[in-house]
């Protein structure tokens, strides 16, 4: 291996945890993969590839009109709807190559009117209207929805294709009460709308509400954390067990690296920056040639831990930016170059995203996004 550090994605646990969810919907539902913020960490154009192949994803979800467009100049034909905002002076990008995108702001619709592209065919801008129902974000609100629908269907350049609200509360908790205001919201908005228009495609789910909460399925969901494996949280685990569904994740993704350095240090030594730490015996340290420029979190300085040979080596003093120091004093065989392994399986051990963000008072999808994008993807 000529990298430094790289990710390994399990192609097998991605086909597997999106046909694990896919068993959980009815036939017509369809699935939206949510790959935005370089698919969670775990590589946009590889994951989005598996996705294509998989023949069980219908739609992609992506936050930005570039990596909409890093889709579609890789040849993939599958619908996209950007989730985040574009510049208004980007629209003819995403109107010219079928990309849908959300609409909340009426300033958007004006836009529009004014300056739709003239190079796009009789191509129209697909929408998806993001309702607000009670996250306090992005969307719009119950007293201007229908004004925003008058609007929109103004422009017979815009199509309305979409609806769509998120919740606020439906990950961290194993009370559905205010997911249900925000469900009788959504649908007493939707009611508004389909007196002006009829609504083709109608989503709410995330990956915590695809599982659990089988009524906010409508005809399309949006998964994103559980099709890499990962659990939204305990309480998101812990329903599912309440509610007798099986679903097996299985994470796909591991981070390794190479241990580049091996010196003995006598007892007193202090290690890294800020003289942190110091061995508490004669000890081995190794060098890593990773750190949290490469999003290996520097609250990980003296209390994390990576696996070397199958077995746990501490971090030692702080995390620098391009260089992480481990204690290999009981790692007898430890060899230069092995490979190391930062978050993931080795032998019988693994360290988990979750483990991770419990110390660092996180959540896993901080852990995994967070790993470089520069960083290799390598599909296996």
């Amino acid at each position: 291996m000529t990298l430094k550090t790289w990710v390994e994605i399990t192609k097998k646990n991605i086909l597997h945890n999106i046909g694990e969810i896919r068993s959980l919907l009815s036939g017509d539902t369809k699935f939206m993969a949510v790959v935005k913020s370089n698919a969670y960490g775990h590589g946009l154009l590889e994951v989005s590839n598996l996705c294509v192949g998989s023949k069980k994803v219908d739609w992609l979800g992506v936050d930005s009109i570039d990596e909409a467009m890093t889709l579609r100049r890789a040849k993939i034909k599958l619908p996209i709807l950007v989730i985040g905002f574009i510049p208004f002076h980007r629209l003819n990008e995403a109107i010219k190559n079928n990309v849908s995108f959300v609409a909340y702001n009426i300033e958007l619709l004006k836009y529009l009117s004014k300056n739709f592209p003239k190079n796009v065919g009789n191509k129209k801008a697909k929408i998806h209207l993001k309702i607000e129902t009670g996250i306090s974000r992005q969307g719009i609100s119950d007293e201007n929805l229908v004004a925003f629908v008058r609007e929109a269907l103004k422009n017979k350049n815009i199509l309305i294709e979409g609806a769509y609200t998120h919740f606020a509360n439906v990950d961290d908790t194993t009370d559905f009460s205010y997911a249900n205001k925000q469900l009788d919201s959504y649908r007493k908005n939707i009611d508004k709308v389909e007196k002006l228009i009829k609504i083709s495609i109608k989503h709410t789910a995330s990956s915590a509400a695809t599982i659990n909460y089988p009524k906010t399925h409508f005809n399309m969901v949006r998964v994103g954390i559980s099709m890499y494996g990962l659990w939204s949280s305990r309480e998101t685990k812990l329903s599912s067990k309440e509610r007798n569904i099986k679903i097996d994740l299985r994470p796909a993704l591991t981070w390794k690296t190479l241990l580049v350095q091996i010196k003995k240090v006598v007892r007193g030594t202090p290690i890294g920056y800020g003289l942190t730490e110091k061995v508490k015996r004669d000890s081995v340290i190794g060098i890593l040639p990773v750190g949290y420029w490469d999003g290996y979190d520097r609250g990980m300085s003296n209390i994390g831990e990576v696996l070397v040979r199958g077995e746990r080596a501490k971090v030692l003093g702080r995390i620098c930016m391009n260089m992480t120091i481990i204690d290999l004093t009981d790692i007898k065989d430890a060899k230069l170059f092995d490979e190391v392994v930062l978050l993931g399986k080795q032998n019988k051990d693994d360290i988990s995203a979750d483990e991770i963000a419990g110390k660092l008072g996180t959540i896993n999808y901080e852990i995994v996004t967070r790993i470089s994008p520069q960083i290799k993807r390598i599909v296996l």
